[in-house]
């Protein structure tokens, strides 16, 4: 990823447009502590209709079951910010789409909610590309906007990578 790793979230979204267009796949995304920024990132760059297909904006429990059929059972057990949670996000993205590739991001961005166990700036992230499922957990230091930043450009940098590399 070093080459990716100096691009700016434009720069990300321009080659991440390219190479979906390259494989004429939709792109989807779920949020819930970045509240639409992904989406928001993707559409800024004209043309992205080409490639976004669609956005879910999951903020409540309700939200994730109802939009993205997240079990209300396996919020229960494991809680919103938590590796299952972020896999059925992007496993339900795909569902309830036409996409091929579907980003998800569920997290604690403060500068409240926070515990000993799900500390401000926790995330989980879950991505599918070409029937691969992945998720990873991050933290990110700073305040709300910070958090939120890093977790959109994050989210971005690694489905470049998992597109263009995907079986890492």
């Amino acid at each position: 990823m070093k080459e990716i790793d100096s691009m700016d979230t434009p720069a990300l979204v321009d080659l991440l447009a390219n190479l979906l267009r390259s494989k004429q796949w939709m792109m989807a995304t779920a949020e819930s502590c970045t509240g639409g920024l992904i989406a928001g990132a993707c559409t800024d760059l004209a043309g992205s209709s080409d490639w976004f297909e669609r956005g879910f904006v999951t903020y409540s429990n309700e939200a994730k079951t109802e939009l993205l059929g997240v079990d209300a059972a396996l919020i229960a057990a494991h809680g919103a910010v938590s590796e299952p949670v972020a896999r059925a996000m992007a496993a339900g993205a795909l569902a309830h789409s036409r996409a091929q590739v579907a980003v998800a991001v569920t997290g604690v961005a403060g500068p409240s909610g926070g515990s000993t166990e799900k500390p401000v700036g926790t995330v989980w992230f879950g991505w599918s590309v070409g029937g691969q499922l992945r998720t990873e957990r991050r933290r990110f230091d700073g305040d709300r906007a910070a958090v939120r930043a890093a977790t959109v450009h994050h989210a971005l940098q690694s489905l470049v990578h998992f597109i263009r590399n995907p079986s890492k």
